[in-house]
This record gives structure tokens, sequence and C-alpha cells, in this order.
């Protein structure tokens, strides 16, 4: 599939790059948080490690679905597969309707992902990162990149969603997630107006707290929808915005840093106690 003239692969790696450096700008001159892991030698780490995630998870991508989500979108329209094209709706509305749905399979898989404990030992590693950023968007174990895409892939086929609906909702995943990751300050006003459609990095960062109460929140990356549907949402951290401690509580030291440590979290250690437990204790 090509835009513009250019093939898919080449527009995302520029829509992310765009948005990385941006973001990383940002980043750079209005923190949210100043921390020590967020700063320093410890920051560079993190970084090395995070984007280093990233590029492992795209490699094995490319191997073993070379066409990835947009790919599965051509095959299933090519094959006249899914209930959008029998409906014989509009190509926008079954676009629109595409998204809509791929981004709530998306948040589900996240819920999922915390509930049950196998997945949950692969996923704990994007949570094991004691900063927050933009990176830590990108922090996530290649084996859940892979389960994430065979899921994805199972929806746009049953959908048969169009392949430019699924670009553009690939390109807003990455693009969101890097935002609502982002160590951002917005004026409370905008933070109040943009987390009533979108989630927001103080809305997600309360995801990535410690305390397994609020870790058990604000799964959304794109729309605020689905957490206020589900009564999964949080408003505020017990701690508060610059309070909160991030990361998770059994591993409070450089090792989730480590690219070697992070990779082999998921077979290293057994599954840490699940929310409703922690609270009952």
């Amino acid at each position: 599939m090509e835009v513009l003239g250019l093939p898919e692969p080449v527009v995302r790696l520029m829509s992310f790059a765009s948005i990385f450096v941006i973001l990383a700008a940002v980043e750079l001159l209005a923190p949210r948080l100043e921390r020590d892991e967020m700063r320093g030698a410890l920051k560079s780490r993190r970084w090395i490690t995070n984007l280093a995630m990233v590029v492992l998870s795209s490699v094995a991508l490319r191997i073993i679905f070379p066409a990835a989500a947009v790919g599965f979108a051509i095959w299933a329209e090519s094959n006249g597969l899914g209930l959008l094209p029998m409906a014989g709706m509009p190509l926008w509305l079954a676009g629109l309707i595409a998204f809509v749905v791929l981004d709530f399979a998306v948040w589900l898989e996240h819920v999922v992902s915390h509930k049950w404990p196998l997945l949950w030992r692969i996923h704990r590693m994007h949570h094991a990162d004691t900063g927050f950023d933009l990176t830590t968007a990108l922090r996530f174990h290649p084996l859940e990149i892979v389960l994430s895409m065979l899921w994805k892939a199972a929806i746009i086929i049953a959908l048969g969603a169009p392949p430019a609906a699924v670009l553009v909702f690939e390109i807003v995943l990455n693009g969101a997630a890097m935002f609502n990751h982002a160590n951002i300050k917005l004026p409370k006003t905008i933070d109040a107006l943009l987390r009533l459609v979108i989630v927001t990095p103080d809305m997600h960062r309360i995801h990535h707290s410690s305390d397994p109460r609020e870790t058990d929140t604000n799964y959304g990356f794109n729309l605020a929808l689905w957490d206020r549907l589900f009564s999964t949402y949080t408003q505020t951290p017990r701690l508060g915005e610059t309070g909160l401690e991030i990361g998770l509580r059994e591993w409070r030291d450089e090792r989730p840093a480590r690219l070697g440590w992070a990779l082999a979290l998921p077979f290293r250690y057994p599954p840490s106690k699940r929310a409703d437990e922690a609270i009952d204790q």
C-alpha cells in the first residue's frame, strides 16, 4: 500500500519520527516530573533500553508478519472478507466504525493483559519502567507485540476493515501512546477538556502507579470513553500528580533500565499479586 507515492512502512516511520521529535522537545521545555530516573545517566540507560525494545519488536513483527496490520486489511479486502463489506456501508462509515472497534479491541487487550497471569508476565515489563516519558510508550516486549498483532489481525479480518482506516489507526495508536506517556505538563484546563475525549499524560500516568488499585484503572491509549464506560477511570492519584510512585513495587532499583533484564523478565520471576489480592491484604 502506498500513500502519496510512499510505501506504508515509510509513512509510518516518518509519522513516528515526527511525533517523537516534537514530544521529546516538549519534554525538555516543560517536563511534568523531574526525578533522578528521568534525567542524567539513568535516563540515558532507560532510553537506550526502551528504544532498543521498539527496534527488536519491529524486526520481530516484520519477520513474522511482513505486511503487518495493513497487510491483513488488504488481504481481507481482496478476498471479500469481513462484516463491514457485507453490510454494504459507505467507505467513510466503514472506516470510522473500524477505527472505533479497533480502539476498543486494544483497550480490551490491555485489560486482559493485566487480568490473565500469563499475559501479565509479559506485559509487566512495560510497567517495570521506573520513569515515565515518551520512550515508555515504546517499551513493550517483542512477545507482547507479536501477540497484539495476532489479536488486531483477527479483528481486522472479522470486520473487513478498510486498509486506509487501519493505516490511520496504526499511526494514531503509535502517536497517542507516545503522547499519553510523555513527561509533559499540560495546563489543567486543557487537560480537563482533552481527557473528555482522549487520554492525556496525567490520566495515563496514574495507570503506571505502583499502587495496584491505580494500576488497575485508566487502561485507555487513545479514546477516553472506554474507562468511563466500564468504570475503570481514576481522576487523580492518591499521592497527587507529582507525588505518585511510578513502576512496580518489586523492582525499585536500576535493573528495569537494563535491556537484558527487561527481555528476560517474563521468564525470570513469578507474576506479582493481582490488584484485588493486594487490596485485601
